[in-house]
């Protein structure tokens, strides 16, 4: 291999020392709560199902550089290309070998135009320059400090390390690519290492390449736990538990976010995105006004009950309906419940960023520790009878969890012998979370 991928953990900033991974109250919470769950389900028997069960492996730095040197080898020797050649197709087709060897029996040359290491047919070709002139600082210089890619875009030796040095700098590992206009042809590693000067800038670089190999590797991933050195190995990628041993960090493997089962890496990226727009913040202040039923005089709403009286043609109405006061009767109570109004398409758009945000302040402050993202889950879902079912196995899964901490806040003053109703209901509440799991997680 043109360039050593073995490098010292020192290099990668990473301490070597074992992290206690105990100062993150939420994660240790998260871990604590697993543990107890494992132990329970052991004495339940093997036959147990888990939806939740998933093979994974925690690499170190140097065992993740063998999986990826290994790989990098083997195509390199089939494609018959330089290693720092084949890593760049390995990150274009994120290192699915299968993917590639089909590929090239097809067409080699086009696999490799492909992964942009090879200039393509239809590219104009570039005659070796007659002149001296580099292209970019248009300097005129000697014939030997002219570089080209196989493009034949020809610049200047300072020119060219110039563009790394500064792309380096900015972070960028993978992805460097030649400096001419409507050029994309990627530079390959060695290109860039033998442009870049000092052993500080070198190592940088390398540091991001590893972090773009593994991040493009679709068995690879990560750990996203505060300089943590781990990567996380899996045969087949889904969107599901895992836990690193060197930091206890437990995310989903397939978004690098927190474990959010059952809901997908989709719906949860787009209910944090709600959660965090500023654009919530003029929801709420549109569905905290209303307009008076009568006069249509805006109103809102800044305490006190129901009742309300507009404060120009003197009208009562309740609050949450808009219907008359005098007339409203025992309805009242009922109007506290939300009701997703079906007739929301026909009304203003005002009506609309009430109705949104009273839909997503019901399920948003109802979340709780253990059961945060089957929320998100049911607010996304479409109105019929899998919701329904959904929200019984959540409500029951939720009426569980209850009668549990209500007994473990209890459990010092159990008698002897009374530990037994205790791991009953745990029992019942795993049951619960499982069985929701094995219907609405995505398999």
């Amino acid at each position: 291999m043109s360039v050593d991928m073995n490098i010292n953990e020192d290099d990668l900033g990473v301490n070597s020392e074992d992290d206690d991974g105990g100062d993150d109250d939420d994660q240790g919470d998260i871990a604590d709560y697993y543990e107890g769950v494992a132990g329970d389900m052991e004495q339940q028997g093997s036959d147990s199902f888990d939806p939740e069960e998933y093979e994974f492996t925690c690499l170190d730095y140097r065992e993740s550089q063998k999986v990826l040197c290994d790989e990098v080898n083997s195509i390199a020797a089939i494609l018959k290309v330089l290693p720092a050649v084949a890593k760049l197709v390995l990150v274009h087709f994120h290192w699915q070998v299968s993917q590639i060897l089909d590929r090239y029996k097809s067409s080699s040359s086009q696999l490799l135009s492909d992964a942009q290491v090879q200039p393509s047919s239809t590219c104009r070709s570039v005659p070796t320059p007659q002149s001296l002139q580099c292209g970019v600082c248009l300097q005129l210089v000697r014939r030997d400090t002219l570089l080209a890619l196989p493009c034949q875009h020809s610049f200047c030796k300072g020119c060219w390390e110039q563009h790394c040095t500064v792309l380096v700098k900015d972070g960028m590992g993978v992805g460097i690519s030649c400096m001419a206009q409507d050029c994309s042809l990627q530079m390959p590693e060695d290109f860039v290492l033998s442009l870049l000067s000092g052993e500080e800038l070198k190592d940088k670089y390398r540091r991001y390449l590893f972090r773009d190999y593994v991040e493009s590797h679709f068995q690879l991933q990560l750990c996203p736990g505060a300089d943590c050195p781990i990567v996380i190995q899996v045969q087949e990628p889904r969107a599901r538990r895992v836990q690193c041993i060197h930091c206890n960090e437990v995310f989903c493997f397939k978004c690098r976010a927190m474990y959010h089962a059952p809901t997908d890496c989709p719906t949860v990226r787009r209910w944090l995105t709600k959660c965090a727009d500023d654009s919530e913040t003029a929801n709420y202040i549109s569905a905290h006004t209303k307009d008076c039923p009568k006069c249509n005089i805006c109103i809102e709403k800044n305490g006190g009950c129901n009742h309300m009286q507009c404060s120009k043609c003197k009208h009562d109405f309740c609050w949450m309906c808009l219907g008359d006061w005098k007339t409203h009767g025992s309805e009242y109570y009922e109007c506290s419940r939300y009701k997703e109004n079906p007739d929301i398409v026909n009304q203003s758009q005002q009506a609309q960023a009430r109705e949104a945000l009273k839909k997503y302040l019901f399920y948003f402050e109802r979340c709780r520790y253990t059961l945060q993202y089957t929320y998100p889950y049911a607010y996304y879902m479409e109105s019929g009878p899998r919701k329904k079912l959904f929200e019984y196995q959540q409500a029951q899964l939720e009426a569980e969890i209850e009668n549990l901490s209500w007994k473990v806040e209890r459990a010092d003053s159990y008698e002897s012998g009374s530990e037994g109703e205790l791991s009953n209901q745990m029992h019942i509440a795993e049951q619960r979370r499982r069985t929701l799991l094995k219907d609405f997680h995505d398999t």
